[in-house]
């Protein structure tokens, strides 16, 4: 069964590796499909989010997981590469309103699509790509927030 787990990944945190390596561990094939969003800036690029997941994936040994660049509306992407699930994370209580109505708009759109629920692992939960941009623009250490190959490309385009 192939599934995705889309988002913008901006940048790729531990939390979306932890999600990403469970999900492997699911599905026969897992595709992680980096966003883009005209009308959203972004901090790195889509190529520089793609190439960051990739070695964070391949540093796991994820044979099953692929990562493509993808634009429109993540069911239409999913119907285009033959995707029956879409796999989401969780990180609180709060999130779930907002991803079980995004979940039915999703099958009503793709009726052959699944959503499938991950729960963060508790030091992920409160973790995210907002929150480490602001912390690394401000000089913190976000090591224990993103893998290592994150940590030198943000220190990289935050000094360039």
């Amino acid at each position: 069964m192939k599934a995705v787990y889309a988002g913008s990944f901006d940048p790729p945190t531990s939390g979306h590796l932890d999600i990403i390596q469970r999900a492997s561990r699911v599905f026969d094939e897992l595709i992680v499909g980096i966003g883009t969003n005209s009308s959203k800036l972004s901090f790195l690029n889509a190529g520089e989010r793609s190439t960051l997941v990739t070695d964070a994936c391949a540093s796991l040994k994820l044979t099953n997981v692929s990562v493509s660049i993808f634009s429109g509306l993540l069911v239409n992407y999913c119907r285009e590469i033959g995707a029956n699930v879409i796999v989401r994370g969780l990180r609180a209580v709060s999130d779930f309103e907002a991803e079980l109505a995004l979940a039915h708009t999703n099958h009503k759109l793709y009726p052959d699509i699944d959503t499938f629920f991950l729960v963060t692992q508790p030091e992920n939960s409160f973790v995210s790509s907002s929150m480490v941009k602001e912390v690394a623009r401000h000089g913190g250490d976000i090591s224990s927030f993103v893998p290592a190959n994150v940590v030198t490309a943000m220190k990289r385009k935050l000094s360039g």
